[in-house]
């Protein structure tokens, strides 16, 4: 599978139309969507990622295909996870409701550009350095335990701002407050940033933080740089729907770490085994390849994908449905006390 340029250059200039014209709606009309639009929205955001699956299977055969979907199943499952801490993000710079989504879209735009060029590092280094499964797998392990860890907790988790954003107050001046939804302005001949600005480049290079954890998932199921982006673009895509449309919902999904946990896991260790597939290392085996240990087929972790999602999801919404109920038990109780 090799992408000509013109390929890569075509998707590109989709996902930036699309992500054009969605800007330009919300600056004409800035608003908070509605529930009903969010919902309809995000559902043609899926299907027209699962169209462009079936234009991988059209061009590129269903190995591809099925890699793609893995792909991008799970980067939305870990998309989902995103959304918390952009949450915090929106809280903690106090983004009028009216001007997020806008904050979104263009906080999307800046992650996929820093997310092609962290897709193009990370596959330059795989071509040459098979070995570097062995790092990525491990990596995922140890996330993966972390997030397990830290369990549900994520209401206490309070935004701090990073190093880069923190450097870009030290360089340029920011307005104490909100300017509509402009971005920079001068002010007695200087040039400044409104908060606008900060809280779009923020959400765009928290964004990449995550991606050191979902891209080298992704290449766990696929070594085709092409497929990790437009995997990624999708799933990111669907973000700003997403974000409106689940709301005060990602509080009850209590169990989604465990799931995600589940699947980097899975991930890491299919990396590791591909690893020792493709050994050169002289200090394992002597250089040679192991193949004792039989490949987990992209096939199989979508399956499982699936199911850890599944399972996650049913098992929070069934918990936060239970204590809802006995709150409203114990509320009616006192009531006719």
């Amino acid at each position: 599978m090799h992408e000509s340029l013109i390929v890569w250059v075509l998707t590109f200039l989709m996902f930036a139309g699309i992500l054009a014209w969605e800007v330009a709606t919300a600056l004409r009309n800035p608003h908070v969507p509605g529930i009903r639009s969010s919902a309809i929205w995000s559902v043609v955001y899926i299907v027209a990622a699962l169209f462009f699956g079936l234009v991988v299977y059209w061009l590129w055969g269903q190995d591809r295909a099925v890699e793609y979907v893995a792909g991008y199943v799970t980067e939305r499952a870990l998309s989902i996870d995103n959304l918390f801490v952009f949450i915090l993000i929106m809280t903690a710079f106090s983004v009028p409701r009216r001007y997020q989504q806008e904050v979104m879209l263009v906080g999307v735009g800046i992650a996929i550009v820093l997310r092609a060029v962290f897709i193009g590092l990370g596959a330059a280094i795989i071509d040459r350095f098979s070995w570097v499964f062995f790092i990525f797998g491990i990596f995922l392990l140890v996330t993966g335990w972390k997030l397990a860890s830290a369990g549900t907790g994520n209401e206490d988790e309070e935004y701090q701002e990073n190093a880069f954003i923190r450097g870009v107050r030290r360089i340029v001046p920011v307005t104490p407050s909100y300017e509509g939804s402009r971005v920079w302005l001068r002010r007695q001949g200087r040039f400044m940033l409104t908060p606008m600005a900060i809280v779009m480049l923020a959400i765009g290079s928290t964004d990449l933080l995550f991606a050191f954890d979902s891209i080298p998932a992704i290449f766990g199921l696929t070594d085709q740089a092409y497929i990790v982006f437009i995997a990624n673009a999708w799933a990111l895509m669907g973000m700003v729907q997403l974000y409106f449309l689940l709301g005060g919902l990602l509080e009850r999904l209590v169990y989604l770490s465990y799931g995600l946990a589940f699947i980097l896991g899975l991930i890491g260790v299919k990396l590791i085994i591909h690893a020792l597939h493709e050994n050169s290392l002289p200090f394992i085996n002597g250089g040679e390849h192991v193949n004792a240990i039989p490949e987990i087929s992209t096939e199989t972790s979508l399956l499982m994908i699936v199911l850890a999602i599944a399972v996650a999801a049913v098992f929070s919404l069934r918990k936060t449905g239970d204590v809802e109920d006995a709150e409203r038990d114990q509320a009616g109780s006192r009531r006719t006390v």
